[in-house]
Formats: C-alpha cells, sequence, structure tokens
C-alpha cells in the first residue's frame, strides 16, 4: 500500500529564511509530526496565496505534499495569528523566546503533542494581562520536563536525601538540587534560596499556564529562579539562548 502523497498538519511556524527570489524555507512545529522544515514555494510574492500566512508566531494549518528533497506547502489557513503577542516589542520578544527554544529542544519529524500544546498555551497567556515572565518560567520548567530535562527539586541528586529548608543548593551539571552536604566534583554548584525553591515547586506542580495563581513575585525572586533556569536550558542546549539577550534588552527599551 503505498503511502499518500500529502497530509495535513496544524502547527506553530517558528521560524523563516528566504529560498531564491521568491520562495521561503519555513520551520514548522506541528502537533501531528513534530518539528518540519517545509518549503513554501513563490510564497514572497504578493499574489501569492501563501503571502502573510507564514510568519513566525502563528497557529497555522497546511497541507503539505511529498517532495523528493522536502516537502511543500501547497495550502495554508490561518488559525491564531496571536495579534497581542506581536504588536507589542517586549511581548514580541517573549514569543521568539518561546518559537527559539521549542526550535532548540525539538528533533525534526519527532512528535510531542505535550510540547506542541505547551507552546500554543504559552503564547495564549501571554496576550493577556497576567504575570508575563511568571509564564515564560512556567514554559522553561515544563520545556524542560517535556524534553526529558527535568531537574529534581524534591530530594538531594548525591545522596537520595529529602531536602531540608534552607539547606538546599543547585547544579545544573549534577541534575538538580543538592544538600549542603553534597559537593559533586566537576559541577558548578549556585546557591538557591527557600523562596526560590518554592517558587519552581509551584510552576513543577502548577496543571497548566492559564492555571497559575496571580503572584507578585519580586523582583530579585524572579531573577534568581530565571537564572537558575536559563543555566539549565543554555547547559541541555549547548549554547547561548539568543532570544534571551534580546528581551532584556526589549524591558528596557
Amino acid at each position: 500500500m503505498t503511502s499518500p502523497r500529502t497530509y495535513r498538519a496544524l502547527g506553530l511556524t517558528l521560524r523563516r529564511s528566504p529560498v531564491r527570489e521568491a520562495d521561503l524555507l519555513t520551520v514548522v512545529y506541528t502537533r501531528e509530526q513534530g518539528k518540519l522544515e517545509l518549503l513554501a514555494r513563490g510564497a514572497q510574492r504578493l499574489t501569492s496565496k501563501l503571502m502573510g500566512h507564514l510568519e513566525p508566531l502563528t497557529l497555522v494549518r497546511v497541507s503539505v505534499a511529498h517532495g523528493r528533497s522536502m516537502d511543500q506547502i501547497t495550502e495554508a489557513e490561518v488559525v491564531d495569528a496571536f495579534p497581542a503577542v506581536k504588536n507589542g516589542y517586549e511581548n514580541a520578544a517573549r514569543g521568539l523566546y518561546v518559537a527559539e527554544l521549542i526550535d532548540g529542544f525539538s528533533a525534526l519529524s519527532v512528535a510531542n503533542a505535550e510540547l506542541f500544546n505547551l507552546a500554543v498555551e504559552t503564547l495564549e497567556a501571554l496576550g493577556t494581562e497576567r504575570n508575563a515572565d511568571l509564564a515564560l518560567r512556567y514554559f522553561d520548567l515544563q520545556l524542560l520536563r517535556s524534553s526529558g530535562f527535568m531537574p529534581e527539586l524534591y530530594i538531594c541528586v548525591e545522596c537520595g536525601e529529602e531536602l531540608e529548608p534552607d539547606r538546599h543548593r543547585f547544579a545544573v551539571g549534577a541534575g538538580g538540587t543538592l544538600c549542603t552536604e553534597c559537593g559533586p566534583i566537576d559541577v558548578v554548584v549556585r546557591p538557591l534560596s527557600l523562596p526560590a525553591l518554592k517558587l519552581l515547586r509551584l510552576l513543577d506542580r502548577t496543571e497548566s499556564v492559564a492555571a497559575l495563581p496571580e503572584l507578585a513575585v519580586p523582583p530579585p525572586l524572579e531573577r534568581e529562579v530565571r537564572e537558575a533556569l536559563t543555566a539549565t536550558l543554555q547547559y541541555w542546549l549547548d549554547r547561548r539562548v539568543r532570544s534571551q539577550e534580546f528581551l532584556e534588552t526589549a524591558k528596557f527599551a
């Protein structure tokens, strides 16, 4: 039995780049097939029916034809353009941060519906009046979980003992929290305050980004949690998160 020549998928556009004069190479994270690199022929022409449908941070339903070297988008329908995210400079930077991390933590053609839902729900949350930075920290932690890199937050990764209040530290290279008695060789150990550990555990236990409580997180606490999660993300990515620097610039623009 031959496989179908075309298929449909619901996906979030992560990035795109021009190919030749009028074509686009589009990276889409789909619910059904994971990350796909797709060619959109003629999409840069003003007369193209694909024009405007493949902007980054757009939820789109695509029809795709199998190609010899690369599958090609034949039709696209915008499901959600996330205008509230794209219209603000700082929120747009947050959206690009989500897109970069989904791109970086996903392999081609490996479906992960949990990760897809996390990305879409985070972008939806960023378009509301809720705490956008807390939503991003929830995204960071759940991204690590969905990708198989969730840090340990409840016991010491070295000795296995339950952590005592204010007697804990954090080591990305060791896999998460440490008690004060343990110190693995050749890993960077950073302090982790009790409020930061409590906030990380809250993010872990919350069912969805929409279910996050309305919290007024003090800036020093938000920074401590962000730095711990950023260090973890960059450790597993093995590179800096470029959009993080853009986001920090946008906050003070």
